[in-house]
């Protein structure tokens, strides 16, 4: 299950970085049905496979610092036998997965609360967070109208869209990127996960750069949720991924490149809230 894992994180199967950050943590639990020597063979097998997890995709925030909370946990137990390290494993697992789900739920339940009857907005790629959110409000009886970005080359806006169309209350309709400005003009304001927060820079989807600056301008107020681990202003890097050109064109591109970014930048002065598990943040 961790090969089928980092194949996934890395094919970008799987959309939202919390659910990404559950799976890969999940996953190390495959070392509990393994047999070891010693406790310290064990601690090495950890660290060996949550790092190919880790690089499986480094920009992912919440993949590092939960898989490196795994590895924290288990050694700081200290160990004797291998029983112990398992069980250490096992508890740092549960422990880490019921963190990422709690507060991704607290998360869209203070977002909800933003979300009022006849609200209009704008979503782009696909956040966990940001769909049960509208969830949560619409349960509550609210009546909303969401433009979603398709999100290219891959599309993964349509996802979205998709889940949108199943919930009651909710009016999803799919655009285009290029058309983010235009349908601003009828939103109250643009809604997005994160990727996650260095310092004053938001990484989020490529693609949201543009929206933000488009809103700034349109004066429409750019709201974005996540966990509040998401939030890192020390001892990380971000690292952008580059996908292959396919996903842009299909026949070899013949007198030009093809760039295929993953994730864009944003200054955090274009975010007018960022809304976490602990409320609003202050940046």
């Amino acid at each position: 299950m961790i090969d089928e894992t980092v194949a996934e994180i890395q094919g970008m199967r799987t959309h939202s970085s919390s659910v990404v950050a559950v799976k890969a943590a999940r996953s190390l639990a495959d070392l509990l049905d393994e047999e070891y020597p010693t406790a310290e063979e064990y601690l090495r097998a950890l660290e060996r496979n949550s790092g190919a997890l880790r690089r499986a995709n480094p920009s992912h925030a919440s993949l590092v610092t939960t898989q490196r909370d795994i590895v924290a946990a288990v050694e700081d137990a200290d160990p004797a036998t291998v029983a112990e390290a398992k069980d250490a494993t096992r508890e740092a697992i549960d422990a880490v997965v019921e963190q990422v789900e709690n507060a991704k739920h607290a998360a869209a339940a203070n977002v909800a609360d933003r979300l009022d009857d006849g609200t209009t907005l704008l979503t782009h790629d696909y956040s966990s967070t940001v769909l049960e959110a509208i969830e949560l409000a619409a349960e509550a009886g609210n009546e909303l109208d969401v433009y979603i970005t398709e999100a290219r080359p891959r599309q993964i806006g349509r996802k979205t869209a998709r889940a949108l169309g199943g919930m009651d209350r909710v009016e999803p309709t799919l655009v285009v990127d290029a058309a983010a400005g235009y349908v601003l003009d009828d939103s109250d304001l643009v809604l997005t996960g994160m990727d996650c927060i260095v310092d004053d820079t938001l990484y989020n989807r490529v693609g949201t750069y543009p929206i933000a600056a488009t809103a700034a301008d349109a004066d429409v107020p750019l709201v974005v949720t996540g966990s509040s681990a998401k939030i890192v202003n020390a001892g990380f890097r971000f690292e952008n991924d580059f996908r292959p050109e396919s996903e842009v064109i299909r026949e070899p591109p013949e007198g030009f490149a093809v760039a295929n970014p993953s994730y864009d930048a944003t200054p955090t002065r274009l975010v007018d809230a960022v809304v976490t598990d602990e409320g609003d943040a202050e940046l």
